[in-house]
Parts: structure tokens; sequence; C-alpha cells
């Protein structure tokens, strides 16, 4: 896999600045969709100039973690968005996956800071938001919990 990947395409939203230490990036979306079961779908990614940052790029600077970066991301987006995501049966309705994965396993850290997510909303939440609105906070969200894969 190249060194950097170039973005999936031209944002949906204006992209939003991601701030980790003295640099900056831009998290950008594609447009979202809705599958027929009510899923919300869509791709997220931070880039610069050069193309889709890996998450090695936004790791704390002592090195990253041992854990892979959507165990850490996964959690602090849900937390971004409580409240709107549906939970049933006591689970939050959200599922997040790499676009492309890491070249060694081993190395979680070395894969294109690029996902896919997908959510069921609050029914009750969503009706209340246009779909602009909607895609913002999710954008905002994912902006936050990459700036919090920085800290250790």
């Amino acid at each position: 896999m190249p060194d950097r990947l170039p973005p999936p395409g031209p944002s949906y939203l204006r992209e939003q600045p991601v701030r980790i230490a003295d640099r900056r990036y831009r998290a950008g979306m594609a447009r979202p969709s809705e599958a027929p079961d009510g899923w919300w779908l869509a791709v997220l990614w931070v880039a610069d100039e050069h193309g889709v940052l890996s998450f090695r790029d936004v790791a704390p600077d002592a090195g990253p973690p041992p854990d892979p970066p959507l165990g850490r991301l996964g959690p602090a987006i849900s937390g971004a968005l409580s409240g709107l995501i549906l939970e049933d049966a006591g689970r939050l309705q959200m599922r997040l996956g790499l676009v492309a994965p890491p070249d060694d396993p081993d190395r979680p850290w070395r894969a294109p800071l690029a996902v896919r997510v997908a959510f069921r909303f609050e029914p009750a939440r969503a009706a209340t938001m246009r779909p602009n609105e909607l895609a913002e906070m999710v954008l905002a969200g994912f902006r936050g919990a990459v700036e919090g894969l920085h800290r250790p």
C-alpha cells in the first residue's frame, strides 16, 4: 500500500480542521446514505495536502498505545454522539470499520485514517434535524475523537 492514499473524493460537507499538537489537518466526509434497514452510512477521513494520514500520524508522541486505534476511536465517537445513537437491547447501534486494513495486522496504527461508519439514530432526535445537521454532528464527533487519539 502506498504511504498516503488520496482522499476518497470531495467532502460532502465543509472540511473541519483537526489539530494535533502544532499540526493542522482536515477531516472530511463522503456523501452519507441511508440503507433500507435504517442504517445511516458514511466514510470519514483525515487528510493533508499529501493525502489521507495514517493513524500513526495522530498517535501520541511517545508512540501508539497497544490497543488498536478503532478501540479508542469508537467509544470517543459514541460519546460525542451520546443520546443520538439508538440503543437496542443495551447495545448502541453503531458500527465502525477501516476503509483499508493495515499491511501488517500486528501494527494496526499503520492503517489509513479513513473509516466507514454506520449508525441507527434515535428516530425522535433524528427527525428534528436536517440531513446536513446530522452529518455535521457526525463529522464533528469524528474530528474530536481523532484529536483525542493523540492524548496518551
